[in-house]
């Protein structure tokens, strides 16, 4: 397994710079993906390309988190990794708990690795409570309870069936993108492995949640993957079976 990190960036020059330091603190390679920044964060991270192991590239206008995340995780393939690991710039994910995600990555090189938050007194109860919409929804299109989460922005992904994904399916830009991917991979038959992660709102206080529109983004997604469920209905419910069928020969 050679695995790099991908962190999407849009105006967080208040927290990338502790973010990266710890993340060089356990060596791992780091690619930044510019989504349009400000001048200001611009510059931070230019500053924080010339440290080793760093490598930026930009959009020159913001095209949202999930196309910063593809664009880092083909860039990652280019240079030769077999694995991207997604983190967010805004300093909320414990980064303490990488060692113990990062071995599950190499015990299980052919899953996702998918965290989900074990939140602190920080956590807004909107969002605590909001994203159960969001995790019902998901159990529903999958048939299962298969993915804790789908909404934490801390994952590893194997690109080769990652980025096979990515070029035949349609999956969100913006905030739509961490559920849509994780279902859409689920359906591709990649295992998801769950695992804990510390979680504090944020470092720097800053959200690009749109209110209206990623609303708006999130819905219309909700509904394409329960289409899509329904077309894949049929082998939804073979999985089903045949789970419990070799539970039974155990």
């Amino acid at each position: 397994m050679k695995l790099a990190v991908v962190i999407p960036v849009y105006n967080h020059e208040r927290a990338i710079g502790q973010v990266v330091g710890k993340l060089r603190e356990l060596e791992l390679p780091v690619i930044l993906v510019d989504d349009g920044s400000d001048p200001l964060c611009a510059a931070v991270l230019d500053e924080l390309a010339t440290q080793p192991g760093m490598t930026l590239t930009r959009h020159a206008q913001n095209l949202g988190k999930g196309a910063a995340v593809m664009t880092g995780m083909r860039l990652a393939a280019q240079l030769g990794y077999s694995h991207a690991l997604q983190i967010d710039s805004d300093g909320q994910h414990e980064i303490a708990d990488l060692p113990h995600i990062l071995a599950l990555a190499r015990q299980y090189p052919d899953d996702v690795i998918a965290a989900y938050p074990v939140y602190d007194a920080s956590v807004p109860r909107s969002r605590l409570y909001g994203r159960y919409v969001t995790h019902v929804l998901v159990w529903l299109n999958t048939l299962s309870l298969r993915i804790k989460d789908s909404m934490c922005g801390l994952r590893i992904y194997p690109l080769p069936p990652t980025l096979a994904l990515i070029g035949r399916a349609h999956i969100g830009l913006r905030m739509d993108f961490d559920t849509e991917i994780l279902v859409r991979l689920d359906w591709a038959g990649v295992h998801v492995v769950n695992t804990p992660v510390r979680v504090s709102y944020p470092l720097d206080g800053v959200s690009h949640f749109d209110l209206l529109r990623d609303n708006l983004r999130i819905t219309a997604m909700h509904t394409r993957l329960f289409l899509g469920m329904l077309l894949r209905l049929p082998m939804l419910l073979w999985r089903i079976l045949n789970g419990r069928a070799a539970m039974r020969r155990a």
